[in-house]
Order: structure tokens, then sequence, then C-alpha cells
């Protein structure tokens, strides 16, 4: 029985740190630490954001334009899939006591899906109202105010078909490694006459991992996040804290769940509930609790 084990950007970069490589590989230990008791046997497969990480490399890359060519969106997330997933194996696999492999994960996305008409997910650095003019106008890029700190690029997120190298991952959880594959979301790829082309796009990790979940017939889906579990009315007084969720009752829930952080999840847990499968949301901090039913949140057909 294969469990997917979805690590949110909290279980690699810690509040209130820059993100350096020791910090990073200080995050990973406590979060295997924590991880050790379901990685150590049985069909596992690892999946994780990159947010800070790509915002990062774009950062890069926007300050050594001048010197260095910048690379498409699709590659910087190729990049950071490459740079998490040697963190990974580094911390894992002492602790798994196996071996740990990254898999470099392209994703299908549809060219005429209608996230592609009005790009949402903000990524990458932060400009002026001038700068960002000047970039809408010379490289074709749709930016909006965020959070009264500047403008963002906003790029489309797509809804994911298929894990392109689902195969190849099955046979490396049949070997006994541990697969960690599509890394933030996937590389965003569609398919025309057998060929696949990059596209810039950010898919979510956690659609992504339900998808293959899914896909490798796996029964099981851990999604960490910050919070405990999912609540009713998140944030108020009345908020509460819901244990067990059937699919209807996770659908009926989304319109009030905030779309860029739990209703993402909730979508993911309800796709692999109808699928057969059940989900588990919770944090970290919560996971042995959750794991024995005191906390947490199941989502299951």
């Amino acid at each position: 029985m294969t469990l997917v084990i979805a690590l949110g950007g909290n279980a690699i970069v810690r509040a209130g740190e820059r993100g350096t490589a020791a910090e990073q590989l200080a995050a990973l230990r406590d979060t295997f630490a924590v991880l050790a008791p379901l990685v150590r046997e049985g069909a596992v497969v690892i999946t994780h954001g990159n947010g800070p990480q790509v915002g990062n490399e774009l950062l890069r890359q926007e300050r050594a334009a001048d010197e260095v060519p910048p690379l498409p969106l699709w590659l910087a997330v190729a990049q950071t899939q490459g740079e998490i997933g040697a963190l990974i194996e580094s911390e894992l696999a002492p602790v798994a006591e196996r071996a740990v492999v990254c898999l470099l994960t392209h994703v299908r996305v549809d060219a005429g899906d209608t996230a592609f008409e009005e790009p949402t997910k903000p990524i990458g650095p932060f400009y002026g109202d001038d700068q960002a003019k000047t970039l809408e106008r010379e490289r074709g890029w749709q930016l909006v105010e965020d959070a009264g700190r500047g403008f963002r690029r906003v790029v489309p997120s797509p809804a994911p078909l298929e894990i392109v190298e689902v195969d190849a991952i099955r046979a490396l959880v049949a070997s006994g490694a541990i697969a960690v594959a599509c890394g933030g979301g996937g590389i965003p790829v569609t398919s025309r006459n057998g060929k696949l082309k990059g596209i810039d796009a950010v898919i979510d990790k956690d659609r992504a991992s339900a998808l293959l979940a899914r896909q490798l017939g796996a029964t099981r889906l851990l999604i960490l996040t910050e919070v405990p579990a999912v609540y009713r009315a998140f944030g108020t007084e009345s908020a509460e804290e819901l244990r067990e969720l059937t699919a209807e009752q996770a659908a009926g829930l989304l319109p009030e769940l905030p779309p860029g952080s739990m209703r993402p999840k909730v979508e993911a847990a309800i796709d692999l509930a109808r699928a057969g499968g059940e989900t588990l949301i919770t944090s970290m901090e919560a996971l042995t609790d959750a794991l024995a039913g005191r906390a947490g949140t199941r989502v299951s057909r």
C-alpha cells in the first residue's frame, strides 16, 4: 500500500528564516525525525512545495539579467526540484535506512485550461509601479499589486492532468527506494504530437500529489501544512476543528476556504476520496496525535 507524503513549505524553510542551505537541511532533519515511523518501511513517495526556493531563483535571475540570460519559469521549477531533492536525499536516507531518489517530474496540463485566461498565482520579487509597467510592456507579463508591498508577476495555475514519469516513479518504489517526485507541483508541460513543451505556470503541489496517488493506485495521502486540521469558520471565534469529512461534506466546505492555502488541499483530498483513497491533513506538530485519530482532518469517500 503506497503512502504519498506532501511536505508543506514550513517542512523545508521555517518561519523567520532566510532559507539558506544549512537552514533547510536543519528543518528537513527535524521533519524526518517526526516522519521516521512512516518512512522506514512500505512504499513511500515524497512530494514537496518550492515557493520560497523558486522565488529566490527568480530573484537571482532578475539581479543577474544583464550578464546571464534569464530562464523561463518552468525551468526554474526544474532547478528547484533538483535543489530540494538533493537536500531531501541527504537528510532522509539515514533516517529511512534505504535509498532515496529524486526524480525530475513533468506534469502535463491543458494549454486550453481556463487558468491561462486569468493568471492568479503570484511569483517572484516585488516591483515598483514604473518597473511593473515596463515589464508588462517589454515581457508581456501580467502583474498585480500584492499586499501593499508592490507589484508581482502572476502566472496561471492549471489543473494537473498526467504525471509523465509515473512509470519510473512506480519502478523506483517497487525497487524499495523512496521516490521524491512532483516537486513544486511538477514541471508544467503541454503535449503535442507526442512531444512535451514547457509552459510558464505553477501547478498546485497538493493537487499534483493527489493525482500522483491516483495514478500509482495509492490509497493514502498525507498533506502536511501549518495548521493541525481543517476548520469551519477558520479565524473566527466560532472556528470548529473538523476531524472526519466525506468527499461530499468537504466539497460543501470549499466556498469558505481560502483559495491560496487550505482550499487546494481539500480539493486534492476530495479528488483522492472519490477515487477510493483517504487523505489526512495536519501539521508536523500534530502528526503523532493525528495518526492516532486525536487531531488532523481525514477525508474519505
